[in-house]
């Protein structure tokens, strides 16, 4: 809102006068310097930053393998994983959040990033938009890689994710916004990050 940016400018005076004013009577640039420092919001925007780039890793990264594991290679035992990922889909995050900050803190996590990126990456909504992509590429391209020697891991990074641009990027966006927009995960588990 303008109208609060303006008045951050003002003084308590000001603020508090009867008679109001819309632009205060000095812009004085040193009180928001003053407020940036006082409040740490460099260290606040850095943490998000390494919260939020590690998120998008691990969420295409693992999600991406076991979508492509789950979905392409079909091991023994692929439909109890596809189930259990499924089921794991069912349990609100807000009630798992006291069991694993006590996890966290038994392993001494606390204080620490991987956790959140582990947290905002590992989603079965992700999986599922993954697999669904990845079982719509053609068997052939699979096939005929096989037939040249590729291992399922150059597969998996030569075939696979340059046909899957598209579902990274919208996987990529989900995370952003989820790791960003995510307040009390972070602030419980990044205690003295910001100190």
């Amino acid at each position: 809102n303008s109208n609060l940016f303006i008045t951050s400018f003002k003084t308590v005076s000001e603020i508090n006068s009867p008679d109001y004013h819309l632009f205060p009577q000095v812009f004085d640039l040193k009180k928001m310097l003053d407020v940036w420092n006082k409040v740490n919001f460099g260290r606040y925007y850095l943490n998000t930053l390494i919260v939020v780039v590690g998120a998008v890793i691990c969420s295409v990264v693992f999600n991406g393998l076991l979508a492509y594991a789950v979905g392409v290679l079909k091991p023994f035992g692929h439909k109890v994983i596809n189930a259990l990922v499924l089921l794991g889909y069912m349990v609100p995050a807000a009630l798992a959040i006291f069991p694993l900050l006590m996890s966290l803190s038994e392993i001494g996590m606390i204080n620490n990033y991987i956790p959140l990126w582990l947290m905002f990456g590992a989603n079965a909504y992700y999986y599922l938009l993954f697999k669904d992509s990845f079982e719509k590429i053609p068997v052939a391209l699979i096939e005929a890689a096989r037939v040249d020697g590729m291992s399922d891991f150059k597969i998996f990074f030569k075939i696979i994710i340059p046909l899957s641009k598209s579902i990274i990027g919208v996987v990529a966006i989900f995370t952003m916004t989820a790791a960003y927009s995510d307040f009390l995960l972070p602030y419980t588990i990044l205690q003295d990050v910001d100190k």
